[in-house]
């Protein structure tokens, strides 16, 4: 980073570094000595706003206005040479001097607040409350003018002495780079996961609902608990399920926060009954490569009570509706244990092909390995199934409310 030539003048790409960034350390004097405090801080425009308590030692020493420095760095990978001297990294790093000025203004303020917030995760301030006037009045705001600042980076492979070229060591750069991970849902959150916190490139995340006649879908979230408790509480219904069955209500709101903890991967519907509206069981989609053209419906569970009326029927077809014709995928697919007969029928009836047989793919609730029987659909096999499936619909009328 010493290196004079590694300077750039260019102040887009060093606002670009700011605006990629999450955390900068802000350098201050304070009873005669260095201070440096990691914080938070949005960029708006031409001026840098760092958040704080009003508590705090440099919003404190901003009532006497004095110089400080902001300094951001982007570690973007390791470079590795033959000679351990030539060791480097790849990094993006910007250097702002300045004095700040307090925010007083509330305007001002809300109007940083809201564009940290939104740095954190876009969109996330219009999906979140607004501070009270209390906590307005708990939180400091510094404004720091960009008009001092530098950007030095590097770039590229290793630097090696020309005599150290033949040496038999690995040379290169190991890339790094921060990835958001999958949301965990809080244990008292009811709100379906937000479009802003999904990959960009999965349209199976998106939570819809798909209403039938005789059975509604609808995103699961812990609100979902006791209804799904109360409809699948059976021994049949966890016969060859590969988790206990739950003791109670407790149990149950652990099984339905594992599948949320799966976003990304997974997309769990919870059935209800299209005519009394109550909770009737479960079923998912599964989006295991990444590729937006195959997908697994599976983790079916139906109360007993509805079996062999038409519900998982349609829920299917409903499934296989958005897969084959909203979202363009080209295969759908089951799985079952190869002890599930009833499951294997259900899935044949469907117009599903069953292609083999998964040797010891996944463990049963007992810790012992299952086969998996592997069936398929294909897009062009979805109308004819269509068809087959509207017709078997209709053929079970939705039972009246009592």
């Amino acid at each position: 980073m010493r290196y004079p030539e590694r300077f750039s003048p260019d102040r887009q790409k060093a606002f670009s570094v700011l605006d990629e960034a999450s955390v900068c350390h802000l350098g201050y004097l304070a009873d005669g000595g260095p201070r440096v405090l990691p914080t938070l801080f949005t960029r708006v425009g031409d001026t840098l706003y760092l958040h704080g308590s009003t508590a705090s030692g440099p919003m404190l020493a901003a009532r006497d206005p004095a110089p400080v420095c902001v300094t951001v760095t982007l570690h973007d990978g390791w470079v590795l040479a033959r000679s351990q001297f030539h060791h480097s990294a790849n990094y993006r790093s910007v250097l702002v001097h300045g004095t700040p000025r307090l925010v007083s203004d509330p305007a001002e303020k809300l109007a940083a607040m809201r564009s940290l917030v939104d740095k954190v995760v876009a969109g996330r301030a219009g999906d979140s409350r607004p501070p009270t006037a209390r906590e307005l009045a708990a939180t400091a705001v510094l404004a720091l003018p960009l008009t001092v600042l530098s950007l030095k980076q590097r770039s590229g492979g290793p630097v090696d002495d020309e005599e150290d070229h033949a040496l038999p060591h690995w040379a290169g750069v190991v890339p790094l780079r921060v990835a958001r991970g999958t949301p965990r849902p809080d244990s008292r959150s009811r709100a379906a996961l937000p479009p802003y916190l999904r990959p960009p490139d999965a349209p199976w995340l998106e939570p819809v609902v798909l209403r039938g006649c005789h059975v509604i879908l609808e995103p699961l979230d812990l609100s979902h608990v006791d209804g799904l408790f109360t409809a699948l509480d059976d021994d049949e219904v966890f016969r060859h399920v590969p988790r206990h069955r739950p003791a109670d209500r407790d149990g149950m709101a652990a099984i339905v926060a594992e599948m949320l903890e799966m976003t990304g991967i997974r997309v769990p519907f919870v059935q209800r009954s299209a005519v009394t509206g109550e909770i009737i069981g479960s079923t998912s989609y599964y989006w295991h490569d990444r590729a937006p053209d195959r997908v697994e419906i599976g983790g079916t569970q139906l109360g007993r009570a509805w079996w062999r009326t038409g519900v998982n029927t349609e829920a299917k077809l409903m499934l296989l509706r958005r897969a084959f014709e909203d979202l363009g995928t080209v295969r759908v697919e089951w799985q079952t244990d190869i002890r599930n007969e009833r499951s294997q029928a259900a899935i044949e009836r469907l117009g599903a092909t069953r292609e083999g047989v998964l040797r010891r793919n996944r463990r049963r609730a007992d810790g012992t390995w299952r086969d998996s029987v592997l069936y398929a659909m294909t897009s062009d096999e979805w109308p004819a199934a269509r068809a087959r499936l509207a017709a078997l619909t209709a053929a079970h009328p939705p039972p009246q409310p009592h």
